[in-house]
């Protein structure tokens, strides 16, 4: 089954903060929908204030990404990132360790396309 149907909902209300599964410790998600067939979903991404990933992150799917609120600064790339920016990940693609000092909120997309 694809993802669900879904008009205009109160995430606040329907959604629940969980920590994210085999995530770095104070990573929480809310997953906004989700194909049980593909693995693709939709999700919020927050960061608490004072994050340090220690990783080069590689995924196999792809993965689009917005900054909502706060900043991601790519310790790689010697980069910050504030609200409104975007990136669009193709599978393979190298990004991160990220440190967000002040927390930051991610809308995110992932989807395996063939």
């Amino acid at each position: 089954m694809p993802k669900p149907e879904i008009e205009f909902t109160d995430t606040a209300a329907v959604f629940r903060w969980q920590p994210v599964a085999d995530g770095p410790a104070g990573l929480e998600e809310k997953i906004l929908s989700r194909d049980p067939e593909t693995g693709d979903y939709t999700r919020l991404l927050k960061f608490p204030p004072g994050f340090r990933g220690s990783e080069v992150l590689i995924h196999d799917f792809w993965e689009e990404v917005f900054i909502l609120e706060g900043s991601f600064h790519d310790l790689t790339l010697g980069r910050t990132f504030l609200p409104g920016g975007y990136a669009c990940r193709p599978p393979g693609m190298r990004h991160g360790p990220y440190e967000c000092p002040n927390g930051c909120l991610t809308f995110e997309i992932r989807y395996y396309k063939k």
